[in-house]
Formats: structure tokens, C-alpha cells, sequence
């Protein structure tokens, strides 16, 4: 067996195991499981070791209490609290795209924006998608330890490739940019945090992948992998109608995550980046997680996820032309210093 054929099974049955393990033990938020191996998984590498894994659950812990602490600010100041939550999301996007700490930064983005939300309709909540975040994160390492051992890579084998270090003002304006992408996202979670507050996951999946790419090439990254999202959603949804047990669900799991992963490791040929696959498999999972639990409870799922993935659309929308208007804006202001 090749290199990247075992990296591709290692992701998709960690995947597979991570879910199945989520939902069998019926985490609150279970679809989170799945998502973190994404994360985690999707650079080649051996999974952490109990030490990390323990500082990192400490570390979910101290950066999601921020949310915890902006709730009655939030409640009682609201401008001030917003105005507090676009400083912490600049700070945070700056720790992921300069200093290279892309856990801690996206915790702090969480932390700034889930949980603040989540608490202006119960603090109770809060703590409870704490929770569901830290076992998720705990899951999804497990999970790594049980599939690695027989799937590992040898020794001789390279880690990812390192991205280029960006400069301090390119960083800064990175990070800005990333800010302004998941704000709006923020604002309308708070209209209403039971409809929108899975946007605000998808915004900052947008952001931090918009980091990576110019508005150029945007348009065919953000929208196309959410579009191509949609569709496996929808295709994942009809297979699993046809048999709506856990088995089926994880096997499911299995499959579209191999797919991805053959995709990720250049199995299967692909025009788009890897990242593109990445975040098509993130967006499935926030679509499809919230369909399964409005399903189980009595509600009308179809209805719901065709208004999650119209929001989900119009989100990424929006990061695009965002996007494009303030690359525009600095490309002029460099112009006319220049002259």
C-alpha cells in the first residue's frame, strides 16, 4: 500500500470512528467529533500524545471561557461588547496567519463568537457547546490513536510542506480582512442564535481559508466548495433515508470521507486545491449534523437545511465580495501613495 493511500483511509475511518463514537454516546453537538478530525487529520502526521492532547483540552477550556466572560457584557453593552468581539477576532485570525497557531486562533474565534452567542439565549448552553467542543477534540484524538497504529507513516516520510512565513503588514491586513468575513456572520447570529448559530462555524471556515487565496481565485474556492457541499449533504441525506441506523451513518462517513480523502492526497485527480475538498467535507458535516438532530427531535429537517444552505451560500457570497472590494480598496491606496 502507498503512502497516500494509507493517509486516505487513516482520515476517512477516523472520521467514520470519530462519529460513530459522538453519536453513540450521544454528545451534545456530536457532528463537532467528525469535524475536529478533519482538522486535525487532514496534515500527515502522527496523532498528539496524551500530554498535548491534555494541554489542548485546557487550552479549549481557558479560550472559550472569553465567551463565557463577554455574556452579561454582551447582554447589558452591546455595542461594547461587539466592538470587544471584532478586536478579539483580529487578534485571533493575527495568532493564525503570523504566528502559525491555528488551534489556538480558532478557539479564540469560537470563543469570541460562539459562545458569546450561544449564551445571550442561556448561559446553560454555553457551557454545553464548552463541553460538546471539548469532547469532540477528545474524540477525535482517540480516534487517531485507534486508526494510526495501522496505518502509520514511516519514518522516512515528510511531513506537509510549511507555508511561506507572510510579512508582519500583509499578516495584518490578512487578519483584518478575515475579521470583516466573519462579523457579519456574528451580527446575524445574534438576531437570532438558534437559526444562525451554526453560520457563524462556516464564516470562520470561510476566513481562514480566504487567508490563503486572492479574491481572484476566491469565487471558484469559497462558493464552488460550498455549492459542491451542498450536493454531497443532499446525496448523504438520500443514502442515509434509506437506512437511518448508526451502522449506515458511520459506513456513510466512510465513504465520503475516503472520497475526500483521495481527493485531498491526489489519488484521484482534482483541478481545485486541497483545501477545497477540506472545506466542502466541513460544510457537509455543519449542514448535515444539525438536519440528523432536527430530524430526531420531530422537525421539519428539509425546511431547515434549505434555509441553512441558502444562509451558508449567502455567507460565502458575501466573503467573496467582501473579499474582492477591500483587495480593491488597498490595491488603489498603494497606488496613489506610490505616485
Amino acid at each position: 500500500m502507498q503512502l497516500r493511500e494509507a493517509r486516505a483511509l487513516r482520515f476517512a475511518l477516523s472520521c467514520a470512528l470519530a462519529l460513530s463514537i459522538a453519536y453513540a454516546l450521544a454528545f451534545p453537538l456530536p457532528f463537532l467529533a467528525p469535524l475536529f478530525v478533519i482538522f486535525l487529520a487532514s496534515t500527515p502526521g502522527p496523532p498528539m500524545r496524551l500530554k498535548a492532547l491534555i494541554v489542548l483540552v485546557l487550552l479549549v477550556f481557558v479560550s472559550l471561557g472569553v465567551g463565557v466572560l463577554l455574556i452579561p457584557v454582551l447582554r447589558y453593552y452591546p455595542v461594547s461588547a461587539v466592538l470587544i468581539v471584532g478586536s478579539g477576532l483580529y487578534f485571533a485570525m493575527y495568532l493564525t496567519l503570523m504566528r502559525g497557531k491555528r488551534l489556538l486562533g480558532t478557539f479564540l474565534t469560537v470563543g469570541f463568537t460562539l459562545i458569546s452567542v450561544a449564551g445571550t439565549v442561556d448561559t446553560l448552553l454555553a457551557t454545553t457547546v464548552i463541553k460538546s467542543l471539548a469532547l469532540s477534540i477528545a474524540t477525535a484524538v482517540v480516534a487517531q490513536w485507534c486508526v494510526y497504529p495501522f496505518f502509520p507513516d514511516p519514518p522516512s516520510a515528510a511531513g506537509a510542506a510549511a507555508q511561506p512565513a507572510a510579512t508582519a503588514a500583509n499578516s495584518n491586513w490578512l487578519a483584518i480582512r478575515a475579521a470583516l468575513i466573519v462579523m457579519p456572520a456574528y451580527l446575524l447570529a445574534l438576531s437570532n442564535p438558534s437559526l444562525y448559530l451554526m453560520t457563524i462555524m462556516k464564516s470562520v471556515s470561510l476566513a481562514q481559508q480566504a487567508s490563503l487565496m486572492d479574491a481572484r481565485h476566491a469565487g471558484r474556492e469559497l462558493i464552488g466548495s460550498t455549492f459542491v457541499a451542498g450536493l454531497m449533504a443532499v446525496c448523504f441525506w438520500g443514502l442515509l433515508s434509506l437506512a437511518p441506523t448508526l451502522w449506515m451513518f458511520s459506513l456513510w462517513m466512510l465513504a465520503f470521507a475516503l472520497f475526500t480523502g483521495c481527493k485531498l492526497y491526489g489519488i484521484i485527480k482534482s483541478r481545485v486545491a486541497p483545501s477545497f475538498w477540506v472545506n466542502a467535507l466541513v460544510t457537509m458535516l455543519i449542514l448535515l449534523g444539525p438536519a440528523v438532530e432536527d430530524s430526531a427531535n420531530g422537525n421539519d429537517a428539509v425546511t431547515a437545511f434549505a434555509q441553512r444552505f441558502l444562509t451558508f451560500m449567502g455567507v460565502t457570497v458575501y466573503a467573496w465580495g467582501a473579499m474582492a472590494l477591500l483587495d480593491n480598496w488597498r490595491r488603489r491606496r498603494f497606488q496613489l501613495h506610490s505616485l
